[in-house]
């Protein structure tokens, strides 16, 4: 069993354990929680974390165990360290969710964990921003996508068990995550616009934050050089 502090809750230096809240505790994940929580800031750690407790009850809602319709240590695992492309340690050319998955993939490797559970962590980390994809993967890779974006965007908030998100919220802070977390990925976009490739996700919080160019299909098509024109509408 490991312990860990709050990060910004609503008591400051409180600390609790993984029974606490039934969260795996092996050495791996014990080692992926100290990685996160050792290079991510407040918001994002507590996002990651709230992500994982979030996903495991939207499963439940859906009748699915963990450790028997799906692998839990391995959404857990995928939902601490799937920001870490925002990080310095996730750190590199590609859009954050591909540098988060790379660097999540290689610490997980380090581990000595199995390649085709480091690939389900792959997947749920690359594709936790693409709507409609990442959850046709397989089991950890929807439940995962669930947590993420219940704790972004609200989906399915409705089927949490009563007053469950405002326990989570007390242990772990939403410092503005919004807002927060839309402002780390436009720093790193304007810092280097290859990580916002064409119609991402990337791509559109460098439109709307940094006031970037905003690419269209139409231009695409028209400067591809084929000589193919859009027609108007009419």
């Amino acid at each position: 069993m490991f312990r860990w502090g709050h990060r910004g809750g609503m008591t400051d230096h409180v600390t609790t354990d993984t029974a606490q809240w039934g969260l795996p505790d092996s050495t791996v994940c014990a080692a992926a929680v100290e990685l996160a929580s050792d290079v991510s800031p407040d918001f994002l750690h507590n996002h990651c974390v709230r992500s994982y407790l979030f996903a495991r009850e939207l499963a439940a809602a859906d009748g699915l165990r963990g450790g028997v319709d799906y692998d839990e240590e391995v959404v857990f695992l995928a939902s601490v360290l799937h920001d870490l492309g925002l990080t310095k340690y996730g750190a590199g050319d590609q859009r954050f969710e591909v540098e988060g998955a790379d660097a999540a993939a290689r610490f997980l490797r380090e581990q000595g964990l199995t390649d085709d559970r480091v690939t389900t962590v792959w997947q749920s980390i690359a594709l936790h921003t693409s709507i409609g994809l990442g959850h046709r993967f397989g089991t950890e890779q929807a439940v995962c996508h669930s947590g993420i974006d219940l704790d972004v965007a609200g989906s399915q908030r409705d089927r949490l068990p009563k007053g469950f998100a405002d326990r989570v919220l007390a242990a772990w802070a939403r410092h503005n995550l919004g807002f927060a977390i839309t402002q780390a990925i436009a720093r790193g976009t304007q810092a280097n616009p290859m990580k916002a490739p064409p119609f991402s996700f990337p791509a559109h919080v460098h439109q709307l934050v940094n006031d970037a160019h905003r690419l269209t299909f139409a231009e695409v098509v028209t400067n591809a050089g084929w000589g193919d024109e859009f027609a108007q509408p009419g």
